[in-house]
């Protein structure tokens, strides 16, 4: 007969796992911090045809989308120190590269993989807003940086605002995999503490709880912040 749950050991794990809340939001904030200007940024040298970024930029987002993020974690937290090791050893730099702290390399891998997904989302969205709208801003002697900071992105994140949610809640709960990295996030103490007594099931059951409560957060902060931004949703028809 198969033994129930046990219930105690699933409240108390809950209070675990939600320990590890802070670690996947300060690896979702900060990747989100370095994607968000890179990938915007990419998606105009991709929307312009820019020389060598653009085509860079296009062979950068098929290799980043598709490969497993568990693959990509491996490659960079294997090879960075090896090669930053190589590299302190031939100019004499006395630092132990095995010492750093392994969320360098989450930041390193999230950031990378979200910016692929963010080029196509903003270049998708930039290129639904009208293109007279930049030539109106200019007939009235505004800058390109003034047209965009007043027209053309509030009007993209209107229309990008949806997806960038979905890639958000997406990185969330990627951070799942800093389990790879020995990071002291949600999966990884929920999984130690079910070591002891092998109470997997009920430590998974507190893993799905305690994302479905970040995700849902995430979802109804976008869904506010989406109904700030409505007022700019009649221009960009």
């Amino acid at each position: 007969m198969s033994q129930g749950l046990d219930v105690q050991f699933l409240i108390d794990t809950f209070f675990v796992a939600l320990s590890g809340v802070p670690v996947a939001l300060l690896i979702t904030v900060v990747s989100l911090l370095i994607a968000l200007p890179l990938g915007f940024l990419l998606a105009l040298t991709r929307i312009n045809r820019i020389p060598v970024l653009h085509r860079f930029a296009q062979v950068y987002v098929s290799f980043v989308r598709g490969t497993p993020v568990i693959v990509q974690i491996f490659i960079i937290y294997n090879s960075v120190p090896l090669l930053l090791d190589s590299f302190f050893t031939k100019f004499k730099i006395d630092m132990n590269v095995y010492d750093v702290n392994p969320i360098w390399y989450a930041f390193i891998v999230f950031s990378l993989n979200t910016t692929a997904i963010l080029i196509e989302v903003f270049r998708s969205s930039i290129s639904t807003v009208s293109k007279g709208q930049l030539e109106a801003a200019h007939s009235i002697g505004l800058t390109n940086f003034q047209a965009f900071r007043r027209i053309i992105i509030p009007q993209t994140l209107v229309i990008a605002l949806p997806n960038i949610c979905t890639a958000t809640v997406n990185l969330i709960k990627a951070t799942s995999l800093g389990y790879a990295l020995s990071l002291q996030e949600i999966t990884l103490k929920a999984k130690v503490a079910a070591n002891v007594g092998y109470n997997y099931v009920e430590a998974y059951i507190d893993i799905f709880l305690v994302y479905l409560l970040i995700c849902s957060l995430v979802e109804y902060a976008f869904k506010l912040y989406e109904k700030r931004l409505s007022r700019y949703k009649t221009a960009s028809i």
